[in-house]
């Protein structure tokens, strides 16, 4: 076991554990501790406490000291200082023109550190900025990007209730809140009903989830048929009343007239489930349920489920003779249908075939009129070849002709 006291360093802040050593700190106190950011000054909202050793941190930090009068007038001078470099860092925003909302700035205790927190859609480039905020303030400035939950956080605010907003008076931890809630607690889907300051889902909705998921696991659905267990009265479930535990029912009466009367919910057991019904047990977790769940009202849902199981083999067991016409015409369509996308299939394979041979035939003529035309050429290149040479021989026998006369004349 080890003895720890809680520290809290802002409203409605997480709680964090310090060793008191031999010292009783009472609930309330102001004291100056060392964290991961420096020295600060918390309140204890724990006092001396013995815990198990595996669930706490190894090695606790000690408290330094209980606050005195000059610590608070230090965290006093550090709140006016916070106030001048709100003003500043807005200026530094205007000049960078940076698309990003200042929320809050905090001074460490000792002042070796200025925290200023932001809102921004998306990522910031804020490396310039820091660079002026720290030629300014001459300390280790520390930019910080929060979401709108936090922000609504830090700054506060009245709900739509008219008391302050939850998350900045007793929350210290955002708990996970969804649209199953709202529809658990027959809740308005409009956004604007259920939705907080932050404009996220309000964070109220998780308080009175399990107490109105146990009494709508006892509740039937509307749109159920139910009966009463004394008289065996049925009729359609038309409203329910999830607080007082009372059902609506519209019972039929002799000369088609119906009637509404209120039951109990433990003196109706459920018949036939709706389609709300239905939707609601597929939402819900399925061993949740039946563990909240009436046992008579489980076991009548059970029989009521193997009566239309035999229902359904009696049915396919023995088939009327008009379903097994319908069968066979079915079966006939089917073939004449499967007989017509075959023939289909094979003449379109057929036209497929002949497109395929004509191309075929097609580069086939082609290829043979290239291969004729330039045979074609070859030839008159012969011949052209043939037609030269003759005139040169023609020629030659000219000039030979023409020196023999030469020669005989002298």
């Amino acid at each position: 076991m080890v003895t720890i006291v809680g520290v809290r360093f802002r409203c409605a802040g997480k709680i964090y554990y310090f060793n008191p050593g031999e010292e009783q700190i009472a609930r309330g106190t102001s004291v100056i501790v060392e964290t991961a950011r420096g020295t600060e000054m918390g309140t204890v909202v724990l006092p001396n406490k013995e815990v198990e050793d595996d669930s706490v941190v190894q090695p606790l930090k000690p408290i330094l000291r209980i606050a005195t009068p000059e610590d608070f007038a230090v965290v006093k001078a550090n709140k006016e200082k916070e106030k001048t470099a709100y003003k500043i860092c807005q200026e530094k925003i205007a000049r960078h023109e940076l698309e990003m909302k200042l929320v809050d700035v905090e001074y460490t205790f000792d002042g070796n550190k200025i925290l200023f927190y932001f809102a921004a859609d998306g990522r910031i480039d804020f490396r310039e900025l820091v660079k002026d905020l720290a030629s300014v303030f001459k300390t280790r400035i520390e930019l910080r990007q929060i979401g709108v939950r936090d922000e609504t956080k830090m700054r506060g605010g009245i709900g739509i209730c008219g008391r302050s907003l939850c998350c900045s008076t007793y929350l210290s931890d955002f708990i996970p809140v969804s649209i199953r809630m709202a529809k658990e607690q027959n809740l308005s889907l409009n956004p604007t009903k259920i939705s907080g300051v932050c404009g996220r889902l309000m964070c109220c909705l998780k308080n009175e989830e399990e107490t109105y998921e146990y009494l709508n696991a006892r509740l039937p659905s509307v749109g159920d048929l139910v009966a009463a267990k004394e008289d065996g009265t049925q009729g359609r479930v038309q409203s329910v009343n999830v607080l007082r535990q009372l059902v609506k029912v519209m019972v039929s009466l002799e000369g088609d007239e119906v009637e509404v009367r209120e039951f109990p919910a433990e003196e109706l057991e459920v018949i036939a489930g709706g389609k709300r019904s239905r939707n609601r047990a597929e939402n819900q977790v399925s061993g949740k349920e039946e563990a909240a769940e009436h046992p008579e009202v489980k076991e009548s849902k059970l029989s009521h489920r193997r009566q239309g199981a035999r229902r359904e083999a009696g049915e396919s067991r023995k088939e009327p003779e008009g379903r097994k016409n319908r069968n066979q015409n079915r079966s006939r369509g089917q073939g004449e249908h499967s007989s017509r996308e075959r023939g289909v299939r094979e003449r379109s394979q057929s036209e497929h075939h002949q497109n395929e041979r004509h191309q075929n035939e097609h580069h086939q003529n082609e290829r043979h009129q290239n291969e004729r035309s330039q045979s074609e050429r070859h030839q008159s290149e012969r011949s052209q070849g043939e037609r030269r040479q003759s005139e040169r021989s023609r020629r030659e026998r000219g000039q030979k002709g023409r020196r023999g006369t030469d020669v005989s004349a002298d």
